[in-house]
């Protein structure tokens, strides 16, 4: 179920991907019979510091962009292979490591390979699918986050009825719900890009196409684009995040209520595990998008959503396995096994 889930995404997202070109070759002919010039390359600016630096940097973030894939990738990897992880939760949690890697891997390659080269330019139609992708793949993590929050609710508060709530039926399409509600939410957003005139200025100080950047590439008025954001920011932070701290006072309420303290134990452990994540997402998510821009600098957030789409989604992997008994179990499984076959 999961693979099937996975090839239809694949699929959707390829064709994605051909409406982008197509609609963003429309644009090019449209602006061109009236007279604009529309630009076909971007220079991204990225981090301007010494080319000795950069060397440190590519070295630098590349180890944490390796770690990231490492690590979800292992975590997805436990949840296939081990039989004792093919639950709900687990089925979300190998859901949201997908999310991580395809989340890092939409902006970093490309920050990785300007480091290292002197001509920092992206072409015009993959800086727009760049930003499409980086905006479906956050909204998708938030997303999951959410559902996973609901299914912890329903495991603690309503254990009974778990099983029926919690169906794999329910599972599935609650996961693919929340892949297709953020792309579509992330095509509304590049169908309003392109609809703008693209004239220049042709450099985006920033490491990679970040929508609030693209605005800036337009010689028209954006204020309706930056609208749609912040109407959309709002949608996928604050009403989210309210309804993860609804299901979590509900959670601890219950948590309190539980007589057995092994029982106490794991359901805190399991918990306070989440809310780690869901705290660094969204803290960082609404000083990006909803805090004022005079309050930071252009490098200080550079500097945060570089935390937001690198080391955000490496540390996921990292609480969930170094405060999950279960699975720190599916890895010694694996340890013992890979030690078996070494002898054999």
């Amino acid at each position: 179920k999961q693979r099937l889930v996975v090839s239809d995404l694949s699929l959707s997202l390829h064709y994605i991907q051909v409406i982008i070109a197509y609609n963003t070759f429309q644009g090019v002919q449209k602006n061109m019979g009236s007279n604009q010039t529309w630009i076909t390359e971007v220079i991204l600016l990225g981090f301007q510091v010494d080319p000795e630096l950069e060397i440190f940097l590519f070295g630098f973030f590349l180890l944490f962009y390796s770690l990231t894939l490492m690590g979800n990738g292992v975590i997805l990897g436990l949840i296939c292979l081990d039989s004792r992880l093919h639950t709900p939760m687990y089925f979300f949690l190998s859901n949201l490591a997908i999310v991580d890697m395809s989340y890092a891997s939409s902006t970093v390659p490309k920050m990785l390979a300007n480091l290292v080269t002197q001509k920092k330019t992206i072409s015009f139609a993959p800086c727009i699918l760049q930003t499409f992708l980086y905006l479906a793949f956050a909204v998708t993590e938030c997303m999951s986050l959410v559902v996973m929050s609901y299914d912890r609710y329903v495991a603690i508060c309503h254990p009974l009825h778990y099983s029926v709530i919690m169906s794999w039926r329910a599972c599935t399409v609650l996961a693919a719900a929340s892949w297709i509600f953020s792309f579509l939410l992330a095509l509304i957003h590049i169908t309003l890009i392109l609809r703008l005139p693209f004239c220049g200025p042709q450099k985006i100080n920033h490491f990679f196409c970040q929508i609030m950047s693209v605005f800036k590439l337009a010689c028209a008025d954006t204020r309706l684009n930056q609208i749609v954001l912040f109407v959309g920011s709002v949608l996928v932070l604050v009403g989210p995040l309210s309804l993860v701290l609804v299901s979590y006072t509900r959670i601890l309420v219950a948590i309190l209520r539980i007589q057995s303290g092994e029982g106490r134990r794991k359901a805190f452990s399991t918990c306070s595990s989440h809310l780690c994540v869901v705290g660094l997402f969204f803290g960082s998510a609404i000083i990006m998008y909803l805090a004022p821009k005079s309050s930071h600098s252009q490098e200080q957030r550079k500097i945060l959503l570089l935390f937001y789409s690198l080391f955000n989604p490496l540390l996921n992997p990292l609480i969930y396995s170094l405060r999950n008994a279960e699975v720190k179990g599916a890895l010694r499984r694996l340890e013992d096994l890979r030690k078996f076959l070494t002898k054999i």
